[in-house]
């Protein structure tokens, strides 16, 4: 079957829309790209601010005061490992990452989410999207990349931004939907308009579930780090990447721990914002 009908030529179409693009938006990409890096460069900065020792401090804080003691306990030891390793200057870039591709994930998807949610013809046209992005081997999002944003953090950024952003969109169309019909009527009967409804019932009751998508895009961005630095983003991804190359068992597993430890933090500090200790809302 294969012999009698023609190949089509999806893969020079496909380099076609690239070329065109690279070509005819190229102002686009270098105010995003500017705009990427101008974003991570400042988080860089500001993270930087801290001793490492304050830092250790204000997560430890933080984790307490969202989660409970015993995370505020992990938060203290496992940086001070990452700090004794030597990882403390790469953990500074990989948060930096991480942060600028959720930050951006949250400003178009949540808004994005909030729209489908109203409108049942735009989840019709997103979700497609969503499982063409959730599905393509993240490495394939390299290439496009960095024929637009050239070698370094942007295309790491965006990458990870395309790996990382559907779980937000995702849960906030799920967590408005899922506010109680009862309720919903109850706003209408007294003349609330659509923005009343959705800023004063829908939003607040969703909030559990979009700040788990939220949880969720963290977690797909830091798992973005060690292909992100394989087309120069730094950080600890770099080091996993170069103890590969390498064949270098031991940093390999420092640096991979160092990730797990980040993780793990973020995970237990976003899961807990906005619900009390005990699991209550807050």
């Amino acid at each position: 079957m294969g012999k009698n009908i023609p190949k089509l030529p999806f893969a020079d179409y496909v380099d076609r829309l690239v070329d065109w693009l690279t070509i005819n938006l190229d102002g686009f990409f270098e105010v995003i790209s500017n705009l990427l890096e101008g974003i991570v460069e400042g988080i860089i900065s500001l993270l930087g601010l801290f001793h490492p020792l304050l830092f250790i401090i204000l997560i430890s804080l933080i984790a307490w005061k969202t989660s409970k003691w015993r995370v505020a306990l992990f938060s203290v030891i496992g940086l001070l490992l990452i700090w004794n390793l030597g990882y403390w200057e790469d953990m500074i870039d990989t948060v930096s990452l991480v942060l600028t591709a959720v930050i951006v994930s949250i400003v178009i998807g949540v808004p994005l989410g909030i729209w489908a949610s109203q409108k049942k013809s735009v989840q019709q046209i997103v979700t497609p999207i969503l499982d063409f992005m959730q599905t393509m081997p993240a490495f394939v999002y390299l290439i496009p990349a960095i024929f637009f944003f050239n070698i370094g953090v942007v295309p790491g950024v965006v990458a990870s931004v395309i790996f990382a952003m559907p779980p937000t969109i995702r849960l906030t169309i799920l967590g408005i939907k899922q506010v109680p019909s009862d309720l919903i009527e109850a706003t209408e009967a007294f003349g609330s308009t659509t923005k009343q409804r959705l800023l004063k019932v829908q939003l607040p009751l969703a909030m559990p579930t979009i700040m788990a998508g939220i949880n969720q895009s963290i977690m797909l961005a830091l798992s973005m780090v060690v292909i992100a630095s394989m087309v120069g983003a730094p950080g600890l991804g770099t080091e996993v990447y170069r103890a590969v190359t390498q064949i270098k068992t031991g940093i390999g597993f420092e640096a991979g721990l160092s990730i797990v430890i980040i993780a793990i933090i973020l995970d237990r500090i976003t899961q807990n914002i906005g619900i009390g200790k005990r699991g209550e809302k807050a």
